[in-house]
Order: structure tokens, then C-alpha cells, then sequence
């Protein structure tokens, strides 16, 4: 597989996960509705961690402040600092099982969730909700979909 199609692919990826956070879904489900972007750059970043670094983590951030209409920068610092944990854990994680990396994933959302939170609470005073916990645990819960549906995208190449 060369270089070109396998950054075809992640850049796919990241724009239909990028559909997946606007589109406007039933109020009940729009409480829950995880970071499809951050699992997205999560997976990609143990896959296959040569073709997205930091800086796609921080530019695609960028655009994610934009698409939200958040403050500039807060989604950047937060897809930066989770994407850099996962670059230097990549080989590990990659050995470890689904379940592992479930807990591993759930770290990540929470962390970017608390990192978010605190730079709202900083502009003004925000409410710690239970709405809160709710993307967490749904980005958390989504995770293996997210893993073997990415993995088949990955490896489809190979097959064909």
C-alpha cells in the first residue's frame, strides 16, 4: 500500500467522524454523542502513529474549535496532549486487548473532557453536570466498534 492511500484514508476517516459531531442528532442522543474525532486520531495514532503526529492532532483540533464554534485553540491542546500520550505508548497498546485499550480510551476521553471543562470554567463559571460522564462512557462504549471498523478500512487493501 503506498504512502498516498493509507493518508487517503485517515483523512476520510477524520472528515466522516467530523460529519458524526455536527450532525444533529435527537436531544437524548446528542448528550451522549462522543468525540467521534478523537477516537478517530486515537486509532490512527496506534495504528499506524508514522502518518499523524502532533501537529495533525493540533491542526485538526483547530478545525474541530472551528466546526464546534469553541474557543480557538481548546480542542488543539486537548487532541495534542491525548494524541502525544498515545504516540508514546503506540507499541504497547497495540498489544494489548480491546478491554485494555477500552480503559485506556476511557483515560483519554476523560482527560480531554476535565481539560475542556476547566478552560470553560475559566471563561466562566461552568456547571460539572451529569451530562459530563455521558460522552465519556458513550465514546468509551463505542470504542471496539470504532477499532474494528477503522481496522477493517486499514487492512482492506491488503485483501484486495
Amino acid at each position: 500500500m503506498n504512502k498516498y492511500s493509507g493518508s487517503s484514508r485517515i483523512i476520510v476517516t477524520i472528515l466522516m467522524a467530523m460529519c458524526l459531531r455536527i450532525v444533529p442528532w435527537p436531544s437524548f442522543l446528542a448528550e451522549i454523542n462522543p468525540d467521534w474525532i478523537l477516537l478517530v486520531l486515537i486509532y490512527w495514532a496506534i495504528a499506524v502513529p508514522e502518518h499523524l503526529g502532533i501537529f495533525h492532532a493540533w491542526v485538526i483540533g483547530l478545525l474541530t474549535d472551528v466546526l464546534t464554534g469553541t474557543v480557538f485553540g481548546q480542542y488543539a491542546l486537548a487532541y495534542s496532549l491525548v494524541i502525544y500520550s498515545c504516540l508514546m505508548l503506540h507499541k504497547r497498546l497495540r498489544q494489548f486487548p480491546l478491554h485494555q485499550q477500552c480503559f485506556f480510551v476511557f483515560f483519554c476521553l476523560l482527560f480531554t473532557q476535565i481539560l475542556l471543562f476547566w478552560l470553560r470554567n475559566i471563561q466562566y463559571s461552568a456547571q460539572l453536570h451529569s451530562s459530563f460522564w455521558q460522552p465519556v462512557f458513550a465514546g468509551t462504549f463505542c470504542w471496539p466498534l470504532v477499532y474494528s471498523t477503522l481496522r477493517h478500512v486499514r487492512l482492506s487493501r491488503r485483501t484486495q
